[in-house]
């Protein structure tokens, strides 16, 4: 499996591959994807690093763990394949970028076109069995994602990190504030959107960040497939 991790990215985390944590969460996937259907398919457990190479990451979009369900999880968190219908979290994100940044909605639910502009739209957790959700949990991608946030605010100058709901703003703590960019939030879920994510306003804020920074704007219009 780590031999799937691009080469931009295996400059900077090719310690952490070779860890003995990391050997025994491919031993685990690999026993997982023996015994059960996982989620995403072994070649894009990787497709947030293929599609943000290190060098372009002017955000991080950080989700807790893959999609469960048939057909859904491709590597980013958030996004589902072409022809799936968007989860209610995307529902969500959709309906708040309308009012943010006049957004029309598209005809799918694939994100690959924020991740190209540079937003690293990472899980903290990089599988899943399928319609088990968690249940990869506390096996090793958690310390593997926190040594790539760390990496990315160590090396890296005026990133955007954007951190919606408890989960993801316990990462907080692995982020130099001095240097970057933090945007807390509520998580765009059925459960909390109503609570303070409608209207938060949180995609022209990324970009007012960007822009402040001297670097362009996240298109966040997605084209129709």
């Amino acid at each position: 499996m780590s031999e799937l991790l691009p080469d931009s990215w295996r400059r900077v985390l090719g310690a952490e591959i070779e860890k003995p944590y990391f050997q025994e969460l491919q031993r685990f996937v690999a026993e997982e994807r023996r015994a059960h259907p996982v989620f995403p398919p072994e070649a894009e457990v990787f497709s947030a690093f293929a599609l943000t190479p290190f060098d372009r990451v002017r955000v991080l979009l950080l989700g807790q763990d893959p999609y469960h369900d048939d057909g859904q999880a491709h590597g980013l968190c958030f996004s589902v394949r072409p022809g799936v219908k968007p989860p209610p979290s995307l529902v969500n994100m959709y309906k708040e970028l309308a009012t943010d940044v006049g957004f029309r909605k598209p005809n799918h639910g694939y994100l690959a076109s924020w991740a190209e502009q540079g937003v690293l739209m990472l899980n903290a957790v990089l599988t899943v069995r399928a319609h088990s959700p968690n249940s990869h949990k506390g096996k090793g991608w958690e310390t593997f994602t926190d040594a790539v946030i760390r990496r990315v605010s160590e090396t890296k100058d005026n990133v955007v990190f954007v951190l919606w709901g408890g989960y993801a703003q316990k990462k907080e703590k692995l982020i130099d504030a001095s240097r970057h960019v933090v945007m807390k939030g509520v998580h765009p879920s059925p459960l909390s959107a109503k609570n303070g994510f409608f209207g938060s306003r949180p995609f022209s804020a990324v970009n007012r960040a960007l822009q402040a920074a001297g670097k362009p704007p996240i298109d966040w219009q997605l084209p129709d497939l």
